[in-house]
Formats: C-alpha cells, structure tokens, sequence
C-alpha cells in the first residue's frame, strides 16, 4: 500500500545527488525548484545546473546543460534500504542527498564520524537542513498532492534511452569483435609482442549475431502512447476536481507491472525488469538487468529470452495505465 518511499544514506556539502524511479523526474524537478541552495541561495536545482554546465566536456554538452530545465534522476542500484522496496516490491522511490564538497576518502573507515562531519563535511550543519526540506517537500507534496504526481512519460523517455543505448552498443560490440578477431587471425598481436615475455596472443570470440531486440522495441512504442494517454487524462482529472481515490490508488500501483514474476537470472530476489545492481558490480546499477548483463556475458540465448520477459512486462505497464481513469 505504499505510495512512495523516500530514502537517504550520506550526506554533506554541495548539489542535490537525487535517484530513483522515474516517473517521479517531473515531481523531484519541481521539489528542487523550490527549495533554497544554503551557499549560494539560489534554488538547489539552480544550483545543480551550474555544476552539470560546468563539468560538461564539451561545447555541445555545456550547450545543452545549459538549454535543460528538469533534473534528471539516476538509475538506483543497491546499498541502502530503497533496494527492497523498488527491485522487490516495486514500490516507486527516491533516494537524495547532497554531495561533490565533502569527499574526503573516509567512507566506512575509523575516520567516518561525527567529529568528521563537524569539522569537514558539513560544518554549520546547513546542508542537513537543506536534505530536510528536500525530503520534507517531497512528503508533503506526495501526501496532500489530488492526483498523486507520477508522470509516465519521463519513465518512458528513460527505458526508450537505455534500449537504444544497448543496442547501439551491441552493434559496437559485433563490430569489435570481428575486427579483433582479424587482427588474431593474421599473427599481428604475435608480431608486434616483445619475444623477450613469450606471451600468447589472445583467443578468438566466437562472432556477436543479430539479436531481434523489435519485441522490445515495439513494446516501447506502445508504452509511448499509453503514457500520452495517461497524462491527458491526469490533466482531465486534475480540472474536474472529483474524488480522486480510484485513479491514484491505480498510479502508485503502476511500477509492479514491471516486476518478472521469476525475478532476474539467478537471482530471484531481484524482481525489477529495469533497475538492479549489477550481478557483479556490488552498488553499482544495471539498468535493463536480464538483457544487458546477458549480452555482456556474450549469452545469446538468454539475451533474447530477457528481450521477449522485459518487453511482456513493458505491455503489461502499457495495458495497465490505458485502464487508469
């Protein structure tokens, strides 16, 4: 029955750090927007943007940073208490915090305590407060809000960009592959090696085919259309100013369509077709779990059986919000 949960692990000085699910990008934006940077007193989102232009590496990126108005959220991956919630519940969540003038290397050490954060992290205890208001404005608003504040579309735009992103980096792995396999295959490893260290060429990989990734992209394509849909209708409900409490009790249900009913490969647990921590990456995120670490582990077979469950779970999200009135 949980609508959303809100969670934070770290904190000190400097931008606002927020994850989690993304049908929740447009609300955070909006929190960001309205809660005051304690060093600069400009908004956090604000704030945030400056940093994201500045660390841009190129023209084009500082451009387009400079063009962008939203936030957006990062994938969440495993390491604190949101892990059971959304990749085994999928209850929708959010993790913040503030960071990027703090780090010091001290992290679960001796060194990690109180008098450490005193005296470098976070000394006036300012950035404390500004994670309690950041937090404190998400409650409040999901709490009092008429029609609960999901919007589907960003969660769409999202899995559409991480596809893509695989795809795209399938073929660059098909095309490596067979250009190092040539380079194996004509003696040059050998003849370039310095014979003093008699080291062995590397093996040949067997050749990456052509994965048929259209289930998935056809089921984006109808996640598309639901989300638009959706979204008129949020706009509809939200000018009528009826009683709301079938139409949110429907939203907040919506991301436990996407959970596989036998969770990811050999790990059950993990029951989230979009985010998990990678199988050996500890923290660290996967997004589209099943399918990517299958193409990583150059498991064709898996790869395509992962394509076909993430997209029945993507039209199951698609036939679910086509159903919310």
């Amino acid at each position: 029955k949980a609508v959303v949960y809100i969670n934070s692990d770290g904190n000190e000085r400097g931008f606002l750090g927020a994850g989690g699910s993304h049908a929740l990008e447009t609300f955070m934006t909006e929190v960001a927007r309205d809660v005051n940077d304690p060093q600069t007193n400009v908004s956090v989102l604000q704030r945030l943007k400056a940093q994201e232009i500045i660390s841009a590496t190129s023209a084009k990126a500082k451009k387009d940073a400079m063009a962008k108005n939203d936030m957006d959220l990062y994938a969440l991956g495993s390491g604190s208490d949101f892990s059971s919630f959304l990749q085994h519940l999928g209850v929708p969540a959010l993790n913040l915090g503030f960071g990027g003038e703090g780090d010091g290397g001290e992290y679960h050490s001796i060194y990690d305590s109180y008098d450490d954060y005193r005296r470098f992290k976070d000394p006036s205890f300012a950035y404390g407060v500004a994670l309690s208001k950041t937090a404190g404005h998400a409650a409040l608003r999901m709490a009092e809000a008429d029609a609960l504040p999901f919007d589907f579309r960003s969660l769409y735009k999202t899995i559409n960009g991480y596809a893509t992103e695989l795809i795209k980096s399938t073929d660059a792995m098909r095309e490596n592959t067979a250009t190092e396999n040539e380079i194996i295959n004509t003696n040059i490893y050998t003849l370039a090696a310095d014979t003093a260290f008699h080291l062995l060429p590397p093996k040949t990989k067997k050749e990456v085919p052509y994965i048929d990734f259209s289930p998935l992209q056809n089921a984006l394509g109808a996640l598309q259309k639901a989300t638009e849909g959706l979204s008129a209708r949020w706009n509809k409900t939200i000018a009528a100013q009826g009683n709301m409490d079938d139409f949110n009790n429907e939203l907040y249900k919506a991301e436990q369509q996407l959970l596989l009913v036998n969770g990811l490969p050999r790990r059950s647990w993990y029951k989230h077709a979009i985010y998990a921590p990678g199988f050996y990456t500890g923290y660290g995120v996967k997004t589209l779990p099943g399918i990517r670490e299958a193409i990583e582990e150059r498991n064709w077979k898996e790869a395509q059986e992962q394509i076909e469950m993430v997209a029945g779970v993507i039209n199951n999200l698609s036939a679910y919000l086509n159903k919310v009135n």
